[in-house]
Order: C-alpha cells, then structure tokens, then sequence
C-alpha cells in the first residue's frame, strides 16, 4: 500500500539521522511528519491495534460488533422464553439440556451444531438455555460468522478470567454456513479441535445452521471423481475438507419438520400466554392445569386461521406458529380496544 510504506519511510527517516534529532528545535520542526500524515498513521495504528477484551462474569450476554477489531458488546437479554415453551422438539431439548449442564458441572461437554428446517427452534434454545441456567453460571456470547477470527481473542479474554470465576461461556452463532471460497472457517476448526490449547473448561461453541456439513457439496464433484476428469491428485480429499468442519462438533442436533398436530399445539400454547386469554367471543382458549385440556382442539375458526397462516409462509414451524399467535392476540387486542372507543 502506497500510504502505508510512505509513512513507514517518513518515520524511518526522521528516527534514524540522530544530526537531525541534534540541531535546534526549528530545525526539528521542519523534518516533523505533516499533520494529515500523522492522522494517516494514528487511523493506521488505531485499526491495527485490537483493544483490550474485558469479560465481566455478572454481564449474561455479549455479541460481538464491528468486525475483526471490534469489541464484545453487553447484551440486555430478555429471559421470557423457558424451555417449557419449546414443543415439538423434546429429544434434541433433552440431549442439548444433558450437554450443558455436563458443561456448567465441570465435566467434559461437546461443542453442539444443530441443523435442519428452518424455524424449528434451533434459536430459541440458545435463548431458553440462559433463562433456566444463567443462575448456575451459564453464559452467551454471540458472534457472526465473518468474525470467526476473533475467536482466539474471545477464548483468551476468558482464560484470563479468575481462576475462581464460575462462569462458563457459550460462543454462539447463528446461521453458520460457508461458501468454497470463504477461508474463516479454519479457525473455528482451530479452536473446535486441532489446536494445542483447543481444549477448555469454560468455553463451547454451539451453532445453527440450515446446512448440516457447512460447507457445500456440489454434484459435480462427485461425478468428475467417478469420471475421472478431476485434476486433483486425491480427489476424496475435498470430499473429506467438505465435512471435517462438522466433524469436530461432538454433538449433532438434527430438526425436522413438524406435523399438522404439533403445530397446532405450539400455536394452543402460545395463545394460552396471551394475558388476555378470552380471545374472542366464544372464550377460544382457555388456561389449562392438566394434560387432557391442554390437549383439547383448537376452536374452529382459530384452527382454520392457523393452517391458513402456516400454508401462505410455506411450511409449518414453530416460528410460524408464534409468529401467528402474535397477529391473533394483537388483532383480538386491537379489535377490543376499538369496540370500547
């Protein structure tokens, strides 16, 4: 870079002639590096510079914002959703639960990546993990996938933490998946297992993504392999660089579709939080204490209303069963609101 060497050169100059350094402070003024050079070099040595990462263990949750020099930003976390919220995905909550709770003990835990359908929960059990285990010490610290290479800083601010801190720490992030020609993925290698310090007590990383080995698999390859047109040498070998990523998750969580009932069940329940339970006219849904009403249909016109909403999105899922509770009660709301004005 122009710029850069220039400034380099600058410096070079005025620091290694000591005659220059020994005449008379007008003479030194004149060698002094311009103004507009100065700031060139203070931006310069700013953006090179990644500042200090403090962790305090009272904060619940970070995210990491602006880029590879960024800084942990503290996260004002709303705890609302519970585990017992989450319906529909009982075996991948269990062995997530199971998984976390070996973390937060202190026994050996596995890193997690969670793939499937879109809108299953894969999200929101990162979000109910801290609301049931903050209190034991649980916390999240989110990251984008294109700032993967600040992992090796986020793990060394938390091993500097106080060797009697409690806390353990999640790296999240969301939406994992890369292309052939995005190179970050190495370090989340690096750090998941492959390094020498790779292994800690007080950090995992779980991941979501909607692609289960995170980087692509192209039809092609395997048919240039079995025609042999490839160049390469060993060509399994770019079949095993596609899936050692997701190899070094210890624990895979896979979600699927879910049927016509389970929908119809998360969106009963979501409607049950509503504090505004009497819906409409005929009392819809109602607060249940047992099983049996808890498992009572959904009136006639809510039901139709929910399978209209899931089939106009494209699919049933528990996002789009809580995303229709919400126009249901703020409708209903709204609809009261105006018969009394």
């Amino acid at each position: 870079m122009p710029v850069r060497r220039y400034l380099f050169s600058l410096i070079f100059f005025c620091y290694k002639r000591p005659s220059i350094m020994s005449q008379s402070s007008t003479s030194i003024i004149n060698y002094a590096l311009p103004e507009p050079l100065l700031d060139l070099l203070g931006q310069y040595l700013q953006e090179q510079v990644t500042p200090k990462l403090d962790i305090d263990p009272q904060q619940l949750a970070y995210r990491w914002v602006g880029g590879h020099r960024g800084r942990l930003e503290p996260l004002a976390v709303n705890l609302f959703l519970s585990l017992d919220d989450l319906h529909g995905i009982d075996t991948q909550k269990a062995k997530l639960v199971q998984n976390t709770r070996q973390f937060l003990k202190g026994y050996p835990a596995n890193h997690v990546l969670m793939t499937g359908t879109r809108g299953a929960g894969k999200s929101s059990l990162i979000r109910a993990l801290l609301q049931a285990y903050h209190s034991e010490g649980l916390r999240i610290i989110e990251i984008a996938r294109d700032d993967l290479r600040v992992l090796d800083k986020i793990r060394a601010a938390i091993r500097a933490l106080p060797a009697d801190t409690d806390c353990r720490y999640i790296v999240y992030c969301d939406d994992l998946a890369f292309n052939g020609q995005d190179e970050s993925y190495r370090t989340l290698k690096s750090v998941l297992d492959g390094a020498l310090d790779s292994e800690q007590d007080k950090l995992l990383v779980y991941a979501t993504s909607n692609r289960r080995h995170l980087l692509p698999q192209l039809m092609k390859d395997n048919v240039n392999i079995y025609n042999g047109q490839t160049d390469e040498v060993n060509p399994y070998e770019t079949i095993d660089e596609t899936v050692s990523l997701s190899d070094r998750f210890g624990l895979w969580l896979s979600f699927h579709p879910m049927d016509q009932n389970t929908y119809l069940h998360i969106v009963r329940h979501y409607l049950s939080l509503s504090p505004n339970r009497n819906l409409d006219n005929a009392n819809d849904v109602k607060e249940s204490n047992n099983n049996k009403e808890e498992n009572k249909a959904l009136p006639d016109n809510i039901r139709a209303a929910a399978l209209r909403w899931a089939s106009e999105r494209g699919g049933r899922s528990g996002r789009v069963a809580y995303q229709f509770s919400r126009y249901w009660i703020g409708q209903a709301q709204l609809a009261a609101e105006d018969n009394q004005s």
